[in-house]
């Protein structure tokens, strides 16, 4: 296991597979209730086979990344980190790859200075709202009564697409596993502190090649008109939609997700 020791009490932990020949490597930012894993499996078997390497790793408050008690887990810290990692690491040549509001803390690492070679957002973009806050702040609520179990069942209907939520039904809907998070639960407090980031992000500033990818059946976070207009503002983007997803593209189509970011790449390296 390999980690960034920040002091004492605080490590991000982080896996990196090394390019061949002076390639790309992808650094995957997760989600919230992410981990390494939804990336090192065939993600990073496809990416690798193709030579390019990739980072993946834990915010603090995810599985093996540590963080003192009274430490808030919000935007400033999740961005400050990752900046922390890339220069830690110093790829060559990099494309930052964010899941959902793992896009929003890529594209601020970038305007404050990160070089990548290219941006890919996966079901990021969103406006600020009144709904947002009411669906964020429902999904803290229901974390703290019923944990992640009782998240995943009520996101999943409205998230997944029929054939993904099809092979989840079996480990699903089971109160017994509504185990409610402790405050100072890592989860719960990256939860907690992403009431707070901002989403009247700069997306016309940002001076790379994007690519926008989508999830048809992604029914909470996915306005059409909404990321037509922000991606409109990017100066150059290219849009994707992948009809047979959701949400969580890279956990409902991992080989399909790894063809277009190979894709991606090879356009802009």
């Amino acid at each position: 296991m390999t980690y960034l020791k920040l002091d004492e009490d605080n490590q991000i932990y982080y896996e990196y597979v090394k390019p061949e020949n002076n390639k790309s490597t992808f650094i995957f930012v997760n989600a919230l209730t992410g981990n390494t894993s939804a990336w090192n499996g065939d993600i990073g078997l496809q990416i690798s086979k193709q030579g390019y390497g990739y980072i993946a790793y834990n915010f603090r408050g995810q599985d093996k990344s540590k963080f003192e008690k009274d430490l808030v887990l919000d935007t400033e810290l999740i961005v400050s980190d990752l900046i922390k990692l890339i220069e830690h690491i110093n790829p060559n040549k990099f494309i930052l790859v964010g899941l959902s509001i793992g896009g929003l803390y890529a594209s601020l690492a970038i305007e404050r200075g990160i070089k990548a070679l290219g941006l890919v957002l996966v079901n990021t973009l969103r406006k600020q709202s009144s709904r947002l806050t009411w669906i964020n702040k429902t999904m803290v609520n229901a974390a703290r009564v019923g944990g992640s179990a009782l998240l995943m069942d009520m996101n999943m209907p409205v998230i997944a697409s029929p054939l993904f939520l099809e092979k989840m039904e079996k480990n699903a809907l089971n109160p017994e596993n509504y185990i409610p998070f402790n405050e100072n639960e890592g989860v719960f407090k990256l939860m907690k502190g992403s009431l707070n980031a901002s989403w009247d992000f700069n997306w016309g500033g940002l001076d790379l090649p994007v690519l926008v990818m989508t999830g048809h059946y992604d029914r909470v976070f996915r306005i059409p008109e909404d990321i037509d207009e922000l991606s409109n503002q990017i100066p150059n983007c290219k849009r994707v939609e992948i009809e047979d997803c959701g949400h969580l593209i890279p956990l409902e189509n991992p080989l399909l997700f790894s063809e277009y970011l190979i894709n991606f790449v090879k356009k802009i390296n």
